[in-house]
């Protein structure tokens, strides 16, 4: 069994502690729990573990024998299908993708990679400290917004989330509202965060997790008003709820896309 750790005597698979000094000058930077998991799946496919076609374990007895948790799981799946080696069937469970070997021999090697995206659950979790914060800002001025009622429209027109263009008008509009909030404070400061964040909601890992949770009108729907109480409440000037709703709807969003 190969366990993945993320505490100070051992990072990942088989990299050491190092000191302070040496962490600085090679720019050391430990990989994802879910990208130590994609690994090793990877590995698996290329020993035979996971052969083409094959079906891979559930969510749950993966967690169990990396001894991760189910959310880091779907994103080490997710990080997977992005490069198309696995297939997952709604109902039926993730394969290996037939051309699989062939992908990964034709793959940049491991360390020429460049930085993994960010942990969608990480990022969530920053989101859930920052953006009350941001919304109780912005409820203090009570204005409205034009660009935010703008990206609000545009969600309440994606009806189908399976077409392509729909997808992406969605993405973009759901990612630029939230960033529009941080500019509703009137801080230049927070509006820079609100961009990292944003960049990160741009990265393929999110949009693929966040696209899986999201998957019919009734779901969009729910979205919709979750982002219209959040808009109602700041222009009302409502502190308190303007955090909560924001709150609320992320603890959503992170229940829809960790499984």
């Amino acid at each position: 069994m190969v366990v993945i750790v993320t505490n100070s005597q051992q990072i990942g698979f088989g990299v050491t502690r190092m000191d302070a000094s040496t962490l600085e000058q090679s720019h050391f930077q430990p990989l994802p729990i879910y990208e130590q998991l994609a690994e090793q799946i990877r590995n698996g496919i290329v020993g035979g573990e996971f052969p083409p076609e094959s079906r891979l374990p559930s969510e749950r007895e993966l967690a169990a024998r990396y001894r991760v948790s189910r959310p880091a799981v779907r994103e080490a799946i997710g990080a997977l299908q992005n490069q198309q080696l696995v297939m997952t069937r709604r109902g039926s469970g993730t394969y290996v993708c037939q051309d699989a070997l062939q992908r990964l021999r034709q793959a940049v090697p491991a360390n020429e990679r460049g930085q993994a995206d960010d942990s969608p659950i990480s990022t969530l979790e920053v989101r859930l400290i920052l953006e009350p914060a941001i919304a109780r800002m912005a409820a203090r001025k009570g204005q409205r917004d034009e660009r935010a009622e703008y990206y609000l429209a545009q969600m309440k027109g994606v009806k189908n989330i399976d077409i392509p263009a729909q997808q992406v008008l969605w993405s973009e509009s759901d990612r630029l509202f939230h960033r529009q909030l941080a500019v509703m404070t009137g801080d230049a400061l927070m509006v820079r965060i609100a961009d990292e964040v944003a960049k990160a909601m741009a990265q393929p890992l999110w949009q693929r997790l966040r696209d899986d949770g999201i998957y019919d009108e009734e779901r969009i729907g729910l979205y919709v008003a979750e982002h219209q109480l959040i808009y109602e409440s700041i222009i009302i000037g409502d502190e308190d709820a303007a955090a909560f709703y924001v709150e609320q709807h992320l603890r959503r969003v992170r229940r829809d896309i960790s499984g």
